[in-house]
Parts: C-alpha cells; sequence; structure tokens
C-alpha cells in the first residue's frame, strides 16, 4: 500500500469519510476497489488501535452514551449467513468536549452492553456524569465497572409511538417521541444535565458521513470487519480532524476539535496526519 502515492491516500481517506461509496472513491481517484478496501482495513485498525490508546486519562465529566443501528450482508430476517444481520454501534460521546472516548461494534445483547461500559469506566481521571437510554442491561453493566453510587448515573427513558397527526402509515415512516422520563439511577446527577441529545446527534452525523449507515441502499457493509474499520476511521476524523462550530466559537473563533478540548494536541489534523502515523519514525502531535 505504500507505493500508492500519499496524494491519492489522502483521497481516499477523505472520500470515505465524506460519505462516497467504494466504488464511487475508485472511479474518482483512478483505483480499484480492491486498493480501496485495503487502505480502509490498514488504516482502520490503525485508528482503532491508536484511539483505545490515546483516549484515556481524560478530563470529561459528563458522558452521553447511545446506540445506532445498520446491518452487515443482510438484515437480520433474511441473514443465513453467520456474522451477517443486524449490527450495532455503542457510542460514548463527552458533552462537554464533544469527544468520541470510545464505541463498539457488535450485536446488541448484555454481554456487549458490558464489555462496552467496562472498557469506558477506566478512561477518566475524575467522577463523571453518565446518562443512557433506557436499555435495562445498562444499570448492571454501570454497577459492575463503576461499583454502587461510584457514577453519577441517570437513565431518559423515551416512548415511541405512530404519529397521531399523521394519516395512512406508510412503509417507512419512522415513530415518534410521544413522552421522556428523565430517571436517577445512582449517585448524584445533576438531572438538568441529563440528556442524550449530543450522543444521538453524532448518531445521525455517523449514518450522513458513512456510507455504509446509508439506509435504503446497497452501500451496506458485506463484512463485519471492514464495517468496524469504517467506524474507527469515522471517529478518528471526528475527533482530530474535523473543528466543532461550538468548540470553535466557544475558542474565540479558533478552529477546535474534539480532541483539541479535550487536551490531545494542540491543532487540526489532515488525513495526512493519519497516514504519517502508519509510519513508526513520524512523530506527530
Amino acid at each position: 500500500m505504500n507505493v500508492l502515492p500519499l496524494p491519492k491516500r489522502a483521497a481516499i481517506l477523505k472520500g470515505l469519510t465524506e460519505g462516497c461509496s467504494v466504488r464511487s472513491i475508485a472511479r474518482m481517484v483512478g483505483v480499484s476497489k480492491t486498493t480501496v478496501l485495503k487502505l480502509l482495513v490498514e488504516v482502520g485498525e490503525l485508528c482503532s488501535v491508536y484511539q483505545d490508546y490515546r483516549l484515556r486519562g481524560l478530563p470529561c465529566t459528563r458522558i452521553e452514551v447511545d446506540e445506532i443501528w445498520a446491518f452487515v450482508g443482510q438484515k437480520q430476517k433474511h441473514a443465513r449467513i453467520e456474522g451477517q444481520g443486524d449490527v450495532w454501534t455503542f457510542t460514548a460521546l463527552c458533552a462537554d468536549t464533544k469527544l468520541m472516548v470510545t464505541w463498539l461494534v457488535g450485536v446488541r445483547s448484555v454481554e456487549n452492553t458490558h464489555a462496552f461500559i467496562r472498557d469506558l469506566a477506566p478512561r477518566f481521571t475524575g467522577r463523571i456524569q453518565l446518562t443512557t437510554d433506557g436499555n435495562l442491561s445498562y444499570k448492571t453493566a454501570v454497577e459492575a465497572a463503576w461499583g454502587w453510587n461510584g457514577v453519577d448515573f441517570a437513565q431518559i427513558i423515551k416512548t415511541y409511538g405512530a404519529d397521531p397527526e399523521s394519516g395512512n402509515a406508510r412503509r417507512y415512516s419512522p415513530p415518534v417521541c410521544l413522552g421522556v422520563e428523565k430517571r436517577r439511577i445512582m449517585g448524584d446527577p445533576d438531572m438538568s444535565k441529563v440528556s442524550t441529545s449530543y450522543v444521538e446527534n453524532s448518531n445521525l452525523v455517523l449514518r450522513m458521513r458513512n456510507r455504509r449507515f446509508t439506509r435504503l441502499t446497497n452501500g451496506f457493509s458485506r463484512k463485519v470487519e471492514n464495517h468496524a474499520y469504517a467506524v474507527a476511521l469515522h471517529f478518528m476524523t471526528h475527533n482530530f480532524c474535523r473543528p466543532h462550530g461550538t468548540l470553535t466559537k466557544k475558542a474565540g473563533g479558533v478552529h477546535t476539535t474534539p480532541a483539541m478540548a479535550a487536551g490531545l494536541t494542540e491543532r487540526v489534523w489532515g488525513v495526512e496526519d493519519i497516514l504519517a502515523l502508519m509510519d513508526p519514525a513520524a512523530a506527530i502531535g
């Protein structure tokens, strides 16, 4: 892969992080589909390992957790091959710095919920306030990871249903939120700050900017490994490469990424900086 010129590798990564399909990137850059996928695998694995190591000792105090659905190969009701079907991405976002702290790609199970929270717990320097949705598995997972009252934990319980003002229901009409209830689970959470709005918006951005999450298309992943690599690449660019509007405004107009707000770097990265991480001799900060 190193024989591919840097401008072409950078162009491939930019396409992958802006919602382009693998085939369209191959046509635009003038490479094969296999080349695009090989670079995704190499860089995606790098992004996963680097962020797992780097996103620790964080000063975050307010974390929101949510999950986003996608599928690999076929939707669950049609899946006949092991590894295909529904796949969920668990995400944990810092509400203040907008940093994506950690994530997990897999089935939506009690075991994965516990693994996700167990990975999240040791990444902070102090006590945090945690908000999740109403998934019952989070209660036991949070207590197992932090201990009773080791974290200020609350849940948001949302009730969904058909839009009462809509006429005839259509096949792809999404349910609407009919009610929201906040529940204190343990510790002393500030109930005025109990929210999952920021992480839900982050999941929306993931769906819009990652072709594998786009609904009603044939851009879905065929392999769960490639799906996970694409997610890692997306969060790498989110954390280190994309200035956030709210953070930039707070910094007086200085372009600021979530990684900068969390004290992990002092500048906005480009995709070339991500590629530079593949060279063990290259220093980057």
